[in-house]
């Protein structure tokens, strides 16, 4: 397969001091691998939902070795039903990861629209994808969740391939102040991802239940042999963060030699960070995870109201910022699949290992 290659645009880099201009340490720095020119890069993408179906998207254009580790946090929907009554991790942002990453020939599109097709009726059919039941019916026969996702892939002819962070399904709780609006000052338990991401109140901190749940191997190794993790966009604490919860994978961010770039989102999202600064993402993100280091953040230029507030967030995880039009052209806070790539694969290059890979 030939990655397709997408229309170049406008990327303004603001690097923070101290850096030698170069957007971080030198590959041979940071003990990089070499890769031979003309090999593609190695691409992790870490997170959950829309946000990290539209990084998939558009990572598939520039590589073909992508790897989506998703999150199984989810409680609602046709998810949260079949997870309620089978026990099952919750199939449904593992279906939307391997629909983004369907190509556009006939082929692709065609499974895409099939495995998000959503049945109406007035039984119990009602609502759930087909998607959902084809994954959890593979599960059901394989007793494998890793070779089942890989077999419903090869199926779509999937441009990638999809993983589960953890093997177990994960219940997410948060503190929220003000979840009662009536006691706007109080800090309530907020349980269940369904109802996190809609809080009315300001989310504190989230984590998941069980604490300290395993990650599934395959998930962990492709993390460590990746030449890029992209971590974001998405919904921040019910996507994005819980894979800096699951601690097999916060080590594995912690010591592959791969570069990590971080993307933000367009807007704050109501309920989750409404009022959310882009440093203020960072932040919290920053409070979860100490210790992470990251290479790069990327943000859409018209979303950043404050260049220098981002620059200094970002430095103090060693990163550079990236600031580039991601947005569809439309204005609605959605990234742009074309553009997305366009600025992925200028930062792969600009900061990447020896490149380039095509």
């Amino acid at each position: 397969m030939t990655p397709r290659t997408p229309r170049l645009s406008r990327l303004r880099r603001v690097v923070p001091e101290g850096n030698g201009g170069k957007g971080g340490r030198p590959a041979e720095a940071r003990g990089g691998r070499a890769r031979r020119r003309g090999t593609q890069p190695k691409v992790v993408a870490l997170g959950g939902g829309m946000g990290l179906s539209a990084s998939l998207a558009a990572l598939r254009r520039i590589t073909g070795d992508l790897t989506a580790v998703v999150t199984v946090a989810d409680d609602g929907g046709s998810s949260g039903r079949l997870r309620d009554e089978l026990g099952v991790l919750p199939p449904g942002d593992l279906r939307k990861a391997l629909a983004a990453l369907c190509g556009d020939d006939d082929w692709g599109q065609t499974w895409a629209r099939v495995i998000q097709h959503r049945f109406q009726s007035q039984g119990d059919l009602h609502e759930h994808a087909v998607g959902n039941l084809l994954i959890v019916a593979l599960w059901e026969q394989l007793g494998d969740h890793v070779q089942a996702l890989d077999l419903v892939g090869r199926l779509l002819g999937a441009q990638g391939r999809v993983l589960p962070m953890s093997a177990v399904p994960l219940e997410l709780q948060a503190l929220v102040k003000g979840h009662d609006p009536a006691r706007p000052e109080e800090v309530d338990t907020v349980r269940g991802q369904a109802t996190v991401a809609l809080t009315p109140g300001e989310v504190q901190s989230v984590h998941l239940v069980p604490n300290d749940p395993p990650a599934v191997p395959e998930a962990v190794e492709a993390v460590l042999d990746a030449d890029w993790v992209v971590l974001g966009p998405g919904s921040w604490f019910s996507s994005v963060i819980p894979h800096l919860l699951v601690p097999e994978l916060l080590d594995a961010l912690s010591q592959t030699k791969a570069r990590r770039v971080l993307s933000l989102n367009l807007a704050p999202q109501p309920g989750e960070t409404d009022g959310f600064s882009p440093q203020r993402h960072l932040e919290v993100l920053g409070r979860h995870a100490p210790k992470l280091a990251l290479d790069v953040v990327l943000a859409d230029e018209a979303a950043v109201p404050d260049r220098d507030s981002l620059t200094d967030a970002a430095k103090r995880f060693g990163a550079a910022v990236e600031l580039a039009p991601v947005a569809r052209p439309d204005g609605t806070p959605r990234h742009d699949p074309e553009l997305l790539a366009a600025a992925y694969d200028r930062i792969f290059r600009m900061h990447g290992r020896i490149g380039p890979w095509r």
